[in-house]
């Protein structure tokens, strides 16, 4: 079936006009989690001690085995539906240690931890880093980085280094909460 000049046109405009609605809506779903997340911001606030009021945590290595043995208070996540722990944040000033809990089996594949808490959150916090970093601000080794431990395929930990910023801290914590949660809904479908 062959279709007329007009017909070609009006089709690249219904498409052209289906991209424009797509990348519309694409940001309206992102404002939409930048609100939840805001929102989570506020009532975690409500539910646990602000990570710039407690003392650092002291988090000691003991030999190669990377064992760690965590003095004092750690800092609770809590799953969002029904407030059960579902790891513990150890902050120390180079790094903030995000331990899941055992029963707490969750791959990194699943969505929204590279999408949202990796790429959008840390990532975001990266970019800033990188331009202070060419700016002269700060060392290049000073910019934010993460390694995540897994044990098989489940995440066991996630460590955030040169989180620099204590502001940084109660975000990556609130926000870490924020995926595990929709995690955990996500792998419960």
């Amino acid at each position: 079936m062959k279709f007329s000049e007009e017909q070609v046109k009006d089709i690249v405009t219904l498409k052209d006009n289906l991209i424009e609605q797509i990348d519309k809506h694409q940001e309206s779903i992102e404002m939409l989690e930048k609100n939840i997340v805001t929102l989570d911001l506020f009532l975690k606030d409500s539910s646990f001690t602000k990570a710039s009021q407690l003392e650092t945590t002291k988090v000691e290595i003991q030999n190669k085995t990377d064992t760690k043995e965590h003095v004092d208070n750690s800092i609770p996540i809590k799953r969002g539906n029904d407030g059960k722990v579902i790891a513990n944040a150890y902050i120390t000033p180079e790094q903030v240690s995000i331990v899941l809990d055992d029963e707490v089996g969750i791959s990194d594949e699943t969505p929204p931890f590279k999408s949202f808490f990796l790429d959008r959150i840390i990532g975001e916090m990266k970019k800033k880093d990188t331009v202070e970093a060419q700016n002269g601000k700060i060392q290049k080794e000073s910019i934010i980085n993460y390694i995540i431990n897994k044990n098989g395929s489940d995440i066991r930990e996630i460590i955030i280094k040169n989180y620099r910023q204590k502001e940084r801290v109660n975000e990556l914590i609130n926000t870490a909460g924020w995926s595990l949660t929709r995690m955990l809904e996500n792998i419960n479908k």
